[in-house]
């Protein structure tokens, strides 16, 4: 008799993927962008999405969040974009100031 020590099947046990913390750090810059840091929370947001997106790429299943960075991108990308059209209106009417102030000026003294 051959004392053998009789062998448990292998089973896995399924584990839920986790949250990728890039993600939820872009979604959270990307919220941060509009209420606290405007500029560089987008910018912020626009790295860290990339990030976690490539993060659950290569996880093979074993990380979720796919939302939450296509979400931080979403704002951090409409944040720029609201960013520079800011700059460049900001940027005509500083070049423009005087010519405004002739129009003003024509109508203030035209009215008295």
């Amino acid at each position: 008799m051959t004392d053998q020590i009789p062998q448990q099947p292998y089973s896995t046990i399924p584990t839920e993927p986790k949250d990728s913390t890039l993600a939820l750090l872009s979604m959270i810059f990307g919220i941060a962008a509009y209420v606290i840091l405007p500029f560089i929370g987008s910018i912020v947001a626009v790295v860290l999405g990339h990030m976690g997106k490539s993060e659950i790429k290569k996880s093979a299943g074993m990380l979720k969040g796919n939302g939450m960075a296509t979400a931080g991108l979403i704002l951090g990308y409409v944040q720029l974009g609201v960013f520079v059209l800011s700059v460049c209106v900001i940027t005509i009417l500083a070049l423009s100031a005087g010519s405004v102030s002739d129009v003003f000026n024509n109508i203030n003294s035209s009215i008295y």
